[in-house]
Formats: structure tokens, sequence, C-alpha cells
């Protein structure tokens, strides 16, 4: 941390520099001799990053920034409070601290908050980042979140963890065991201090392989931001035995969309089908990540088109988490009838079907945008078709 970054003339030419071209600014060179360009880059760089993921941070004078990296792995503000406001209590120890927006909302929900961080320059860094905003309850540890429970007496209501994937686990689907700090096996250490433990983990985690892997898992919410999966929670409770609760939320400008059930409603619910009716669902990420397929048509009352199609269909419209149409028309597929259409611009979409969007837009022609919303999927019957939509 090279504290002559925060001088107040190296901090107004990152100011006024956040929109100039990079490139250019690191050929032309800066003319302070106590920092160098690259430096100033990289914390005009990771400002700019945190104009819409961490408003509160950009907006506060002398916060000091780590490279670009650390800003696209952290939470952002808004995943951040909405996790903060799922528990609460006296003290939390998060044990895998980074930039500490976490730890910032949380230490809005508790009264004694750790932030565990081993890189010492970025445990510098949120120090004197809570100091300008203000923060008195949060206590900076520098070293292995671990090592400090095994040398702590401490209890605490809450630990929290973000575990990182190793650098060398491979393919899509990979376990906690891959990940350090290695959660399962130090599930005996981390219920000697705490009865409470939250675990966010990327949405490549397996739900069933996590449940595997862990013991005790109360929750699990699955949370989207705009209908993009950000992070998994993992609620554990040391004397928690009953059956697993999956709660997923889409977190959009002007609405929350929740949809919550247990895994057995999913393996007992049989889902009606029925050809295309008035209205067209689709279900939104958190939703589909869950897997919540045949619970979502039961408990709502809409049929699916087709068991691996995953789009919903009713007389009457209803609320439902996830993009709601109405259907104009259907057609069966074939080249013809997507002539006939006359669409040079629609919205097109797939859905168990052989095809990609991309081979679609430049067998037909289609171009991105417009009002009309395509559906390229398969019926009951496995029979091709196209819904022709409109957004309700």
């Amino acid at each position: 941390m090279n504290k002559h970054i925060l001088n107040t003339d190296i901090q107004e030419f990152i100011h006024s520099n956040l929109k100039s071209d990079i490139p250019k600014l690191l050929l032309k060179g800066v003319d302070f001799t106590e920092v160098n360009v690259q430096d100033i880059i990289e914390q005009i760089e990771a400002k700019n990053r945190s104009l819409k993921k961490l408003p509160t941070w950009f907006k506060t004078k002398n916060i000091y920034y780590p490279n670009k990296l650390n800003i696209e792995q952290t939470s952002s503000e808004i995943t951040a409070k909405f996790k903060s406001e799922l528990i609460s209590g006296n003290s939390i120890i998060d044990l895998t601290g980074g930039f500490g927006i976490d730890c910032y909302y949380f230490s809005k929900r508790f009264k004694n908050v750790t932030h565990c961080e081993i890189n010492p320059s970025l445990s510098a860094i949120v120090n004197h980042n809570y100091e300008q905003l203000k923060i008195e309850n949060i206590t900076t540890y520098i070293g292995d979140g671990l090592a400090y429970l095994k040398e702590s007496k401490n209890k605490f209501d809450w630990i929290y963890i973000d575990p990182s994937r190793r650098h060398d686990s491979k393919g899509k689907v990979f376990f906690l065991s891959d990940c350090l700090p290695n959660v399962p096996k130090n599930l005996e250490l981390l219920f000697s201090h705490s009865n409470s433990i939250l675990i966010k983990t990327s949405p490549l985690l397996d739900l069933t392989i996590g449940i595997n892997e862990l013991q005790h898992v109360k929750t699990i919410h699955i949370i989207a931001l705009n209908n993009e999966v950000k992070e998994i929670l993992w609620v554990l409770n040391r004397d928690f035995t009953e059956e697993t609760s999956i709660k997923t939320v889409n977190l959009k400008k002007n609405d929350i969309e929740i949809f919550n059930f247990l895994l057995s409603d999913e393996k007992l619910a049989e889902p009606i089908y029925s050809e295309p009716r008035s209205y067209l669902y689709e279900p939104n990420a958190a939703l589909l990540k869950a897997g919540a397929f045949e619970s979502v048509s039961k408990r709502l009352n809409i049929f699916k088109l087709h068991k691996h199609s995953h789009l919903y269909t009713s007389d009457a419209i209803i609320e439902f988490p996830g993009r709601r149409f109405r259907i104009e028309k259907t057609l069966l597929y074939n080249k013809k009838e997507i002539k006939k259409l006359g669409l040079s611009k629609a919205n097109v979409t797939t859905r168990n079907f052989p095809e990609t969007v991309q081979n679609i837009r430049k067998k037909f022609k289609i171009k991105d945008g417009g009002n009309f919303f395509l559906f390229f999927t398969t019926n009951n019957n496995n029979e091709k078709i196209i819904l022709i939509c409109t957004k309700l």
C-alpha cells in the first residue's frame, strides 16, 4: 500500500481521469515522483469498476483500491446487504475477509466483527478504508482465518467463509474440498467456535454435491442479481438434522422474485403437461439453478411444455418468478413458416432445442432486438415448435 496515492493532488488526478483513455494515459505517464503511472492506472481501473458495484466506496473520499481482480471477486453491495440481513447477533468472524464489503454490512447487524485477511497489503487497505467509512466495530487481523481460530478461545455467534477455488482444480463441477479453506475438512474446528456458519460459494457448485460434503445444512440461498446468479449461500447449524430448504431470490431494480421449496417437494411433484396456451413463463436464473422444475409447476398450478424444456404455460396470467409473455402464435418449426413471419428483428431464446441462437439468427437473418420474442423449443409430443410472444 503506497500511502502517497492518498495525496490530495494524486486523488484529484485519479478522479479527473476516470473517463480517460487508459492506453494514452499509460504512454503519456504522470509527473508525480511518489507514485508511478501503473499504480495510478490501477486505482483508476478499480475505481471505475466500483461505480455500480460498490457505490458507497466510489463516492467516499480517500478510498484506496486494490487491484481490479479483487474488485471483480468481491461481493457487490447489493448482495452483501442482502446476506447481512439473513443473520444477526453480537459477534461474527469473516475468515476470508478480502476487500471487506461483506464485513461492512455485517457491522450494521453485529456489535463486533472480525475481518481476517492473509494478504498484509489488502488487510492494510481494508483497515484504511474502514476509517474513511467511519466504521468502528470491525477489527482487522492479518493472517490465515483458520489459524486464528486454532489459536483462539473465542466463541462467535456466526462464522462467515467465502472459500476460493484452488488454481489446480479443474472442470465446471467442483467440490468444496477443492477450495481454500477446505471447509468440509475443518467443520469440527468451525463448530467448536460457533453453532452457526454462513458459507458463500460460486454458482458453479452443485447443490447435491455441497449438501453431501457438508453437515447440518439448514438452508441454501441462491442469489441472482438481475437474472444472473451471483452466489450461493449455505447456512449451517450444528444442531440442525432436518431437511434442507432451498430459497431462490432474484434481486431486480424495483422488485424481488422469491421461490422457496424443499428438495423432497421437487422429487414428489408431478407436473401436468400441455400444449402452449395463452401465456408463457420463463423461470429466472436462480430458480433454474435450484432445479425447481416440477415444484414451480405444481405450486403455481401451471403447465409444463415438455419435461426438459422448463417453460410453462397457462390460460390466465399469474405472478411468476421469472419473465412472463403473451403467446401471439405457435408454429411448427420449418423454414417456410418462419419466412412467412417476415421478422427481420426479434429476441431469440432456445430451450430444449437442437440449434443455437447464433445458428438460428444466421439461418433466418434475424437481428437481435425488437418487440417480439421467439422461443424455439420442444412440446410434449417431441415436436420442434416456435412460440411468437410479446413481453408482459
